[in-house]
């Protein structure tokens, strides 16, 4: 005959699959990367030493202000990331949880991922000179434009890059002595595309000094979620579209777009 269990052992019993479900939660290793805000470089100007941008083919000119690439740092691929973690960045405003495949999308081998990213900034800074010179109407034969950022991968920097050949072969002044900052991938043709992780690259772009951030108007929402103080939102959609915004800020004529 099977003897009754008190209630102190049945809820023992009970309680052992709980808590074996609870630490296998607690430590077993999830699908995701948590990242924070990252480096900003300026492209008017040297990174580790070398100009980002040099131009041959063509006259240039000063420039007086800054326009700042922005990224995120993110946790390696083969990195554990586990349940204290998740729940601790998601209180975290400088940091934030993301799936690893959207951070990482050509896998987890670090090699192939090196390779990946240093592909999509070689495809973006290609599109990024092809979109400047169209802009410019100017002839890619007879212009010569060499784009160098070291450490830096993917191709979110693409409209930052067209923004600075602009800059120093246009006529003007774009920045108008002001920091601005930005991030978006670009098209040949001149097309603004979103880019994720833009509620970090406002706050590393405000803690480098940056007042104006130009932002792919696809992810507005995003960065007015957690907008820093002082910082202002100008959303794109096209590279002409940016210098035009950028032109009217300096010149305080004509509509500047906001978010």
């Amino acid at each position: 005959m099977l003897s009754r269990l008190t209630r102190p052992q049945f809820l023992a019993v009970c309680g052992l699959p709980v808590v074996a479900l609870l630490a296998t939660a607690l430590f077993a290793p999830l699908p995701f990367s948590v990242a924070q805000p990252g480096l900003t470089a300026d492209v008017l100007g040297e990174n580790q030493g070398a100009e980002v941008i040099t131009i041959s083919g063509a006259p240039t000119h000063e420039t007086s202000g800054q326009l700042r690439m922005t990224t995120i740092e993110a946790t390696g691929p083969d990195a554990s990331i586990h349940l204290g973690d998740v729940l601790g960045s998601w209180f975290d405003t400088d940091r934030a949880v993301m799936p690893r495949d959207a951070v990482y999308p050509s896998g987890d081998d670090v090699g192939e991922i090196e390779q990946y990213n240093q592909e999509q900034m070689k495809e973006s800074q290609d599109s990024a000179t092809a979109a400047a010179l169209r802009y410019l109407r100017m002839d890619q034969d007879d212009v010569d434009v060499e784009l160098r950022l070291e450490d830096v991968g993917g191709p979110s920097a693409g409209l930052l890059f067209s923004l600075g050949i602009v800059d120093k072969l246009g006529a003007g002044d774009l920045t108008g002595g002001k920091v601005v900052a930005g991030t978006g991938t670009i098209t040949d043709d001149g097309k603004v595309g979103a880019v994720g992780g833009v509620p970090l690259k406002t706050q590393a772009a405000r803690r480098d000094g940056a007042t104006v951030f130009l932002v792919p108007k696809a992810e507005c929402s995003d960065a007015q979620a957690e907008l820093p103080k002082g910082l202002r939102l100008i959303p794109v959609t096209t590279l002409k579209g940016a210098v035009d915004s950028l032109k009217a800020l300096e010149s305080g004529k004509g509509d500047v777009p906001a978010c």
